[in-house]
């Protein structure tokens, strides 16, 4: 329990925003993971495009609100563009 004002603050801040940041995160690792599923699961290429932007959408509104860093993000976005490609029968 802290005994300074600013320390009571800083747990009240630091809850509000781990519980928000636990909410972006889970929403890019539910977006992933049904892309990946689509791959497995042999979908058209339509459908793995569109949960591909939705994917890249979801990861970089995490990033640009600092849940996840920049590089982490692009790192997340190359990968799966490569999956795609190799689903897909394309050029890497």
């Amino acid at each position: 329990m802290p005994n300074v004002k600013s320390a009571a603050k800083r747990v009240r801040q630091t809850a509000k925003r781990r519980l928000r940041n636990k909410s972006y995160k889970t929403r890019v690792k539910n977006s992933i993971k049904k892309l990946l599923s689509a791959i497995e699961e042999k979908k058209e290429k339509e459908v793995i495009n569109e949960l591909l932007s939705n994917a890249f959408s979801v990861i970089d509104k995490a990033a640009k609100k600092g849940v996840i860093h920049r590089n982490n993000a692009n790192r997340k976005k190359a990968r799966l563009t490569k999956k795609v490609k190799e689903y897909l029968g394309e050029e890497a």
